[in-house]
């Protein structure tokens, strides 16, 4: 069989071509402003399991106080920890059993996204919480990936993606049965490969978070799965007075029967 017609042979080129734009200026942006919103989301998530699916180069659970963390991957070959390889449409884990399930990137690359997050829905558990990273066709970094689909057919990761719109996204959450916590947006910077121009347009990330958010390169996403019929139970704060043990209360009530 011909190398270049080999199907792993081909995954191994594209996990080689990721890892060279994650160590590029871009990559290096992106993975400093998707760290932090990871971080702080965590944190505050509570459960038992958690799984982060690909883009192993960040280590995106790692301010999670859940004991059992795990990391997979579609990679069979991959110099980054992971305990499992698996596809992200086709989870092996039973219904119900993850609390916090992470798919940074993984939607816009995803064969069938809709099966994506049909097993997302399936394996999480409820009032359990999906958080989903994913690029911004409305912003210079989806103009980069539409003038790079442009010039050639052929394109490297990410520009090769299928970006998909935060509308689309929200419906989609909404149809599965998610309801979505917060979004917020990051890297207002473009894609620059070169470091001296991504200094010069430092003053874009501010200004992008006080005037148009809404054209941030990547939207981050966290949503809670809902049931149907399924009431959360709240604490029941109230007091119960005190009484005292040194008062006997009847053990019998009071007969109403006429003798």
């Amino acid at each position: 069989m011909n190398s270049a017609s080999n199907p792993n042979y081909k995954k191994l080129v594209q996990a080689d071509l990721r890892q060279q734009w994650f160590n590029s200026t871009a990559g290096q942006y992106l993975q400093a402003k998707e760290q932090a919103l990871y971080d702080q989301a965590v944190f505050d998530l509570f459960g038992f399991n958690a799984v982060q699916m690909g883009t192993l180069q960040m280590d995106l659970l790692r301010n999670s106080r859940i004991p059992n963390r795990y990391k997979a991957s579609e990679d069979i070959e991959t110099p980054f920890k992971v305990h499992l390889n698996c596809c992200d449409d086709f989870l092996p884990f039973v219904e119900a059993s993850l609390d916090i399930l992470l798919l940074p990137h993984c939607l816009e690359f995803s064969e069938r996204p809709h099966q994506t997050l049909r097993e997302a829905a399936r394996v999480m558990m409820p009032e359990g919480h999906l958080l989903i990273s994913g690029f911004n066709p409305l912003s210079t970094w989806g103009a980069t990936a539409r003038f790079n689909k442009f010039l050639s057919n052929n394109q490297a990761y990410p520009w090769n993606g299928k970006f998909i719109g935060l509308v689309r996204m929200k419906d989609w959450l909404a149809l599965m049965g998610f309801e979505i916590i917060s979004i917020e947006m990051c890297c207002h910077i473009p894609p620059f490969d070169q470091s001296t121009w991504q200094k010069h347009a430092a003053f874009m990330d501010k200004l992008g978070e006080h005037c148009c958010s809404v054209l941030g390169g990547v939207y981050f996403i966290v949503a809670k799965k809902r049931v149907v019929g399924m009431t959360p139970i709240k604490p029941i704060w109230k007091v119960t007075p005190l009484t005292s043990t040194l008062i006997a209360s009847p053990s019998q009530s009071k007969p109403t029967q006429k003798k």
